[in-house]
This record gives structure tokens, C-alpha cells and sequence, in this order.
């Protein structure tokens, strides 16, 4: 038996791929098996071989960063059975969203998808429910089991060791989906990985406005983030859209100006470890889900915050 565990290694190994890993060996550890990594990308040979640092006892790697998601699924299940893999893990970012379903069926596996702690002795998974107002705890009974990662949902711990790296042998063949063309995301931190947000919504008033929003992320070394309407206005782009409907995140530290907090917007931030929200509207639903809260004006806190920031020297 072993652990197989999945992620992209594109342009390098980001934090919620260093977490799969992480949970697949802890789970190795308690099986008393290895863990195996498989990954798609153009990662060199020493990035992967780190890998061994969070568990991973071998890596299988194949040069590729336009494969699609059947051709993916197909690496992930033939190497699993190469591999006399029990279970499978991946993070829940957007390949692993498309992958682990298909995996599941190939291998008639069970699944839980967007796992939040580490599974119990007889594979009980808790996840969360109801856009996070809630848990569910799911177990698992199939001999293959497939799990996927909620992001920021653990913390890695780098130890010791290198893993071994080899080429993956799998014929994927051709790819059935056409990509016409790439857009890359703007921004020194990508909001999946950010353990920081700054975000702000229709309070703001216009995009000429977001310069202040953008003064305190850089203090503060975080990314930016919005909600729907704003995105839709288009004064942000689409990727710092946050919420159920956008990118789900789970930092550290979560400043909202100007946002109500729909119950879209909700479900797509109330894992943040710590909740700040700034609105002028004392009886805004967001002061419900947060830790702390302000009310006043954004336009004047954040400027005053910012400026803390700098005398602090954080």
C-alpha cells in the first residue's frame, strides 16, 4: 500500500501543494506506508526532490503544463494502481477540484472532497457544511479512498530528506481540450496562497478609489481581494473576486472595507483564521462573522490604518 498524492509544480511548488503533501504523509505515517507524489508542471528535479522535506518519499514527475483534465486523470489512476495506492489526496484548488471527481469513478473510490483535518483511525473526514456554518463528519468506507485538501486548512512542517525523482512512464496521449490562449494572474501573491487579504467592495465607491486598499495590502505584505459586484463593474479583476462564486480562501487575517457580507460573500471567507470588517453601516451582516469590527468610514480607516502599519514597522 502507499499514499499517492497529487499537485501541479508549476513554476515552482506552492503552499497548498506543500500542504497535500504534508496531509498525505501524515496519513502514510499512520498506515505505516510511503508517501508518493505525482505532479504535472516544469519544475526542475532539486524543487521536487524538496518535496522529501513534507514527507514525500518519491516523486513522479512528467513535463507538461497544458494537459487537461482527462489526461490528468489518467496519470493520477494509472499511477495509483502502479503504485498499489490506498488512498489519494489533492489539494482543492481547480485541478484538483476537476481531477478528483474522475479519479473517484476510474478507481470506484469514495470521496470527500474539501477536507479540513486530518482523518480519524476508521477514515472519518470532517468538512465543513452549510457554506461553512456548520461541519460534517464523512466516512469513508471504500477500499480506495480519494480526499481533497481545503487550502490553509494545516500547516505544513518542513522536517529533513529529499525525495527520489523519476519520469512518469504513462502514455497520456492527445489532449481533447484545445487551450486557445493564457492570461496570466497579476500580483506578487496569488489570494490561494495569501496567509494576508485586504478586500473592499461597492463601499469604495470606484475602481480610482482602490489605491488606498492597495497601500495597506503592501504595508501589511498582503494580497488584494474584492467581492462580486465589484468584479462584475469590472474595477477589479476577475481573480480577486472572493466568495462562493469566486475563490474560496482560508488566510490568517481577512480586512474587509465596504462589504456588507452576503451570505455568498461569506462562504468564501469565513474560514480566515481572524475576521476584520470596516463598514459604516452598523447593522451590515459582516460584523456578525467577525472577530473585530469598525464602524466607520473606509476611506478614512484604512489610510489611518496604513499608517500604523508603517509606525509599527510590521
Amino acid at each position: 500500500m502507499s499514499v499517492l498524492v497529487y499537485i501541479d509544480s508549476i513554476n515552482g511548488v506552492a503552499k497548498n501543494a506543500k500542504e497535500a503533501v504534508f496531509y498525505g504523509s501524515k496519513i502514510a505515517a499512520e498506515q505505516g506506508t510511503e508517501t508518493i507524489v505525482v505532479t504535472a508542471g516544469n519544475s526542475d528535479n532539486d524543487t521536487l526532490s524538496a518535496l522529501g522535506q513534507f514527507g514525500a518519499k518519491k516523486v513522479i514527475s512528467i513535463n507538461g503544463t497544458d494537459l487537461d483534465s482527462q489526461q490528468l486523470t489518467k496519470l493520477v489512476a494509472e499511477t495509483s494502481i502502479e503504485n498499489g495506492a490506498n488512498v489519494i489526496v489533492f489539494s482543492q484548488d481547480l485541478n484538483g477540484k476537476a481531477i478528483a471527481p474522475r479519479v473517484a469513478v476510474r478507481l470506484e473510490a469514495g470521496i470527500v472532497s474539501g477536507a479540513i483535518a486530518l482523518p480519524t483511525n476508521d477514515f472519518v473526514v470532517k468538512v465543513n457544511a452549510f457554506s461553512g456554518k456548520a461541519f460534517s463528519n464523512v466516512k469513508i468506507n471504500s477500499a480506495t479512498k480519494v480526499i481533497s485538501v481545503l487550502p490553509n486548512s494545516l500547516q505544513p512542517v518542513a522536517g529533513e530528506g529529499s525525495a527520489e525523482v523519476v519520469a512518469s512512464s504513462t502514455d497520456l496521449g492527445a489532449a481533447k481540450i484545445v487551450i486557445k490562449s493564457k492570461v496570466e494572474q497579476s500580483g506578487d501573491i496569488a489570494l490561494p496562497e495569501a496567509e494576508l487579504v485586504v478586500s473592499a467592495g461597492r463601499g469604495l465607491k470606484g475602481p480610482e478609489n482602490w489605491g488606498i486598499v492597495e497601500d495597506l495590502a503592501k504595508a501589511l505584505g498582503a494580497a488584494t481581494a474584492c467581492s462580486r459586484p465589484v468584479s462584475d463593474s469590472d474595477w477589479r479583476p476577475h481573480h480577486e473576486h472572493v466568495g462562493q462564486t469566486g475563490v474560496a480562501i482560508r488566510p490568517n487575517l481577512y480586512i474587509a472595507a465596504g462589504i456588507s457580507g452576503a451570505i455568498q460573500h461569506l462562504a468564501g471567507v469565513n474560514g480566515s483564521k481572524v475576521i476584520v470588517v470596516i463598514n459604516t453601516d452598523p447593522e451590515a451582516p459582516f460584523f456578525k462573522a467577525a472577530d473585530y469590527g469598525i464602524v466607520g468610514d473606509a476611506f478614512e480607516v484604512l489610510p489611518r490604518l496604513t499608517a500604523a502599519v508603517k509606525a509599527a514597522n510590521l
